[in-house]
């Protein structure tokens, strides 16, 4: 799987850049099929604390995505909470392709 990480207006750290690609890869579990990862990374001007944007596209054959994205105070905390989501929709995909 290709991992590629955006960091949009700053320069992410060594830290938090190991830390969403072992995220990312652990998604392999739910859905053995994904081609590509994008994660963005973004810092929103705005007055509240929960400014720390994380998006992630996942591609998988048939030329779906599948796409979340999760605001909170931290980088670490929102790739967690995209995470799960994308869990979610890959459970699902998974379930409607064996016709469950």
């Amino acid at each position: 799987m290709d991992i590629k990480i955006h960091s949009i207006h700053f320069d992410a750290d060594k830290k938090l850049i190991d830390f969403i690609d072992g995220k990312v890869k652990k998604l392999v579990q739910f859905y053995d099929n994904i081609i590509g990862t994008e994660v963005f990374l973004r810092v929103e001007k705005d007055k509240e604390t929960e400014n720390k944007l994380v998006e992630i596209r996942l591609s998988i054959p048939g030329s779906n995505e599948i796409f979340a994205k999760k605001k909170s105070k931290s980088f670490e905390e929102s790739t967690d909470n995209v995470i799960e989501a994308l869990k979610r929709q890959l459970t699902k995909h998974k379930e409607k392709q064996r016709g469950v």
